[in-house]
């Protein structure tokens, strides 16, 4: 592979960034395009050809797998005269797989994409990097972007063995980012014009395992930072979500009431198998402390069906129990085997058919009581950090429980926090004017 810097100067250049999965992903992507933009690159949408196309993939499916080969094939049709690196989960995973695809120029594992710059001045020709160390690489969301929320990344790997997961093999064991380093990021963020902060991370609440340092000390810091205006959490597992987490964050008028917590399956046997550290009766009590404490919230739920031996008794709990539940985030994804997880040797793999029908019907129970969740909020107000304008001129952004609203207005609202009278909703999202 030929240096990049070749024949043109890091001004002339042009570089595409494309994330795909979780939200610890955008805040890599993000550090990695602040580090195009410090040298020179001209950051632009992934259909504009460019000099350097940067993808930063997932592999918590088999669709997570295919959709990373599809953008390795859109990316060679928008920049056919790019260098294409993919790196991330599914290149730690399947690096030799992707070498044989057309186009690829750089493969780089969860460790080495932050070394990026340095292989694309690398004249050699391997194409491969894949280091199995447990680093910690900080990351955050930046301005280069465009976002207007920014994910700080706090910790990364995990050290839970759950029997469909492969990321932590692809993403090492746990580490984490020390409360003082991570206050000096937030800051740097805030400083930066951003004001809503989203801590992520693969399992944030084995922080504490990680840092030796408590999750609710890290919390508590951030929450006293002036400038920081509004503050979220990322997915945080049932098992580690603590009563004194929900009670410091109910005391705090900068945290938006809006949760992620998993839930895989809403049956005991199925939790069993698959490794999980919680029983169906905890998470209703963490849900039912979450309500107690904030009424309104807007909370999301990841939700596996079709796990192998899956009865359909096993799979009605899950749906009576997100029925019952005040679940308003549905994230539901067919049982997918993955390679070298314990239940990819079952022998009791359910038919894709039958996946995909209990797909369908968990989304629409979670199409319909998102649907409900907004609609009780026609008539109030609501507080919104605006990000972008969209292909019908409206205005978007996100109200405090997380529900989509769309307001006409002519004035730049990008990055700016208002109040907005909710006037109607439809498909889960509320369209409102500016108060």
């Amino acid at each position: 592979m030929n240096s990049i810097f070749e024949n043109k100067s890091n001004l002339d250049k042009k570089v595409s960034v494309y994330t795909m999965g979780c939200r610890l992903n955008f805040s890599e992507t993000g550090t990695i395009a602040k580090g195009f933009h410090e040298r020179g690159y001209k950051i632009v949408d992934f259909e504009v050809p460019a000099d350097v196309v940067f993808i930063n993939t997932c592999t918590v499916t088999d669709g997570a797998d295919s959709s990373c080969r599809n953008l390795i094939r859109k990316a060679q049709k928008y920049s056919p005269e790019a260098k294409i690196v993919v790196a991330g989960c599914y290149a730690q995973m399947e690096a030799e797989n992707i070498k044989k695809m057309k186009g690829v120029d750089l493969i780089l594992g969860t460790s080495e994409k932050y070394k990026v710059f340095d292989y694309l001045e690398d004249d050699k020709n391997e194409i491969i990097h894949i280091d199995k160390t447990n680093s910690f690489y900080k990351a955050s969301t930046s301005l280069e972007e465009g976002h207007t929320r920014a994910f700080l990344k706090i910790q990364d790997g995990c050290n839970y063995i759950c029997s469909f997961c492969i990321i932590p093999k692809a993403r090492g064991r746990s580490r984490a980012i020390s409360i003082d380093e991570a206050v000096t990021e937030a800051r740097s963020l805030i400083n930066n014009g951003f004001k809503e902060i989203v801590l992520t991370g693969v399992n944030i609440g084995e922080y504490e395992q990680s840092s030796g340092e408590k999750l609710i000390d890290l919390v508590s810091r951030l929450l006293e930072l002036d400038g920081l205006e509004r503050f979220r959490l990322s997915s945080v597992e049932p098992n580690t979500m603590s009563k004194e987490l929900i009670d410091l964050l109910r005391a705090s008028d900068k945290f938006l009431p809006h949760f992620h917590i998993p839930l895989q399956s809403g049956n005991d046997e199925i939790l069993t198998e698959m490794r999980r550290k919680y029983s169906v009766s905890k998470y209703k009590e963490i849900i039912g402390h979450i309500i107690e404490l904030f009424p309104n919230a807007g909370i999301g739920a990841d939700v596996i069906v079709g796990f192998p031996g899956e009865t359909p008794k096993q799979f009605q709990d899950t749906k009576n129990l997100l029925s019952e539940l005040p679940i308003t985030h549905f994230h539901v994804f067919p049982y997918s085997k993955r390679k070298g997880t314990i239940a990819a040797i079952r022998e009791d793999h359910l038919q894709h058919h039958i996946k995909k029908d209990r797909v369908k019907e968990l989304l629409n129970l979670g199409e319909k009581k998102l649907r409900d969740f907004a609609l009780d909020q026609i008539g109030g107000t609501s507080s919104v950090l605006f990000e972008r304008k969209n292909n019908n001129d409206l205005w978007e952004g996100y109200t405090e429980n997380f529900v989509r609203v769309f307001v006409e207005s002519d004035l730049d609202l990008k990055n700016k926090i208002q109040n907005v009278q909710n006037i109607k909703a439809e498909n889960g999202i509320l369209y409102s004017k500016l108060i």
